[in-house]
């Protein structure tokens, strides 16, 4: 993947950068592959904002993306290398010996006519999902099962890996792109290599109307609003917070206190927490 810039023609056009999609292969989806999502718009079954600073964006088809990879020891060859409006990544499609079809996260040098697989003994190469058990150490993977079948759910987001660092008993022990240390269960799968298009970090908007179109509206801050909206608000000119921490507008506690249970049992994996702040 490649940035790509403008010419000057405009104030958009002088800050923004794009992707040059040299990447992508075929532009129209698989259909059997799509189906229509709707959009809640950040409302709840009664029709109440519960998520803000989301609605609008241009429409989308949602890609079925196969993060199981339950399709063991059948080869699939990579038939195309797509765009995918509901990820940062981009996506593979998999045409397999026995006729199915499926989308697979792209990982960074997996290219068009590649053949893949899944299974505890598919060869050791990029693409392929294999028990972490069976994965040497120091290897790069992402789309990692924490429960084994549930399919993928860490590391998935483009330009991520996970490291495999040790292996003891029944668990295997990661280092997450967040510098967490923790362990899974040897049986779950992984799928060998990271995740492409890890350019897209170097890429700029340029203008509040790209946002607009990704389905994300204005964010006000709390303290240009008044006393009446947010308790961040009021006071002449650019006045402080006035209280002994930043808060939400509802007056709980915001930015950096921490959210996660105490007692979730998954604590029990963790062998250093990633880094704070």
């Amino acid at each position: 993947m490649g940035i790509r810039t403008f010419r000057p023609l405009t104030p958009g056009t002088r800050q923004s950068t794009i992707s040059d999609f040299k990447e992508v292969t075929k532009t129209e989806p698989e259909k059997s592959l799509t189906y229509h999502k709707h959009n809640p718009k950040g409302r709840n079954n009664r029709g109440v904002v519960t998520s803000r600073h989301r609605g609008g964006g241009h429409k989308r088809l949602y890609r079925v993306i196969d993060f199981r990879r339950d399709k063991r020891n059948i080869p699939a060859k990579v038939a195309a290398i797509e765009y995918d409006p509901n990820r940062n990544a981009r996506i593979a499609l998999l045409f397999y010996q026995d006729g199915e079809k499926r989308y697979i996260l792209a990982p960074a040098g997996l290219e068009v006519g590649a053949i893949v697989s899944a299974g505890e003994n598919a060869p050791f190469e990029i693409g392929n999902a294999l028990p972490l058990g069976r994965i040497p150490l120091g290897t790069e993977v992402h789309n990692i099962e924490l429960v084994t079948g549930k399919g993928g759910q860490m590391v998935r987001s483009a330009g991520a890996f996970a490291q495999v660092v040790a292996k003891e008993g029944d668990y295997v022990t990661l280092r997450l792109p967040s510098k967490e240390v923790r362990m899974v269960r040897r049986e779950c799968y992984a799928t060998i290599g990271k995740v492409g298009n890890a350019e897209i970090r170097n890429i700029k908007l340029g203008k509040a109307g790209r946002t607009r179109h990704a389905g994300k509206r204005p964010h006000v801050r709390g303290s240009v609003m008044n006393p009446v909206d947010h308790p961040h608000g009021g006071g002449e000119g650019r006045a402080p917070i006035g209280r002994s921490g930043p808060v939400t507008p509802w007056g709980k506690p915001a930015l950096g206190r921490k959210t996660r249970d105490k007692k979730k049992r998954s604590s029990a994996l963790i062998v250093r927490r990633r880094n704070q702040g």
